[in-house]
């Protein structure tokens, strides 16, 4: 059995010819349009954009030894999935992808943050990349603290 990827360029070089320039192209339009301070890398097994513990050093609050992430994507047996943690935390901002995604005329496949895709072809790349652009580090942190539990945050001494 191959060892799983450790870094981006390792993840992309593993998949299908077909898989791995979907995911190219994907990766490109956030990598361009991701606003500062957020990184890239992997992150639970796929390519993930996260802020890192230097901006936030209390971390995921399901697993703090991992940075907060943001977006996520992953090649999965029978599709691609696009993690935009951005639309899952902010009613607004779901709306408005929404509305555009219909005006795309694509069939959108989602759930709460994972948009699923057979081929590039599948998805409007530009609205993909707006998406990203419109949450700065400090918004996304923001709603991401506002929506953890009580329970779940890290006690303040």
């Amino acid at each position: 059995m191959a060892a799983k990827p450790t870094t981006v360029k390792q993840y992309v070089d593993s998949l299908p010819e077909d898989r791995r320039k979907a995911i190219r192209a994907v990766r490109a339009t956030v990598n361009k349009h991701l606003p500062k301070g957020y990184k890239e890398g992997i992150q639970y097994g796929m390519i993930g954009w996260f802020v890192p513990h230097r901006l936030f050093p209390d971390g995921y609050h399901c697993d703090p030894k991992q940075p907060v992430p943001f977006a996520g994507l992953a090649n999965q047996k029978n599709y691609m999935s696009l993690y935009l943690m951005c639309i899952y935390g902010d009613a607004k901002h779901r709306a408005w992808f929404d509305k555009e995604w219909a005006k795309s005329g694509k069939k959108k496949n989602m759930g709460k943050s994972c948009v699923r895709f057979k081929t590039l072809d599948d998805l409007p790349l530009e609205l993909i990349g707006e998406a990203i652009a419109r949450v700065p580090v400090d918004k996304f942190l923001a709603l991401y603290e506002a929506s953890i539990p009580k329970s779940a945050r890290k006690k303040k001494r």
